[in-house]
């Protein structure tokens, strides 16, 4: 990848392109707290070619989502896995809302 189809990542929720470091600092919180979170399973993080740990955006917002249950009491396992119902429900009802735009456009008639 060149610098040029870097840049055009940007954009990218899913592009890992925040070090472990950058990520706890973004997040206000500990290396091991995201640690603790992947071996939860919460969020995989991909490795750079040195074998570092990358993060998405769409991690960060992950983690700091467990991170403000963890805050408020929240064991970190059962913070992890509320996190993973709110993230499924969300894409069910994606899902849902689709497939009413589907069939609402599929039963319309023309005038």
């Amino acid at each position: 990848m060149t610098a040029d189809d870097s840049f055009g990542r940007l954009d990218d929720d899913d592009y890992p392109a925040y070090s472990m470091g950058r990520a706890a600092e973004m997040l206000g919180t500990t290396q091991g707290f995201l640690r603790a979170i992947g071996e939860a399973r919460l969020v995989t993080p991909l490795r750079s070619a040195g074998g570092h740990r990358r993060y998405s955006r769409y991690q960060l917002r992950i983690a700091a989502r467990a991170r403000e249950l963890v805050d408020g009491g929240t064991p970190i396992e059962a913070a992890c896995r509320i996190v993973i119902l709110e993230d499924q429900l969300e894409e069910a009802q994606r899902i849902n809302a689709e497939y009413r735009r589907a069939a609402g456009s599929a039963g319309a008639t023309p005038a």
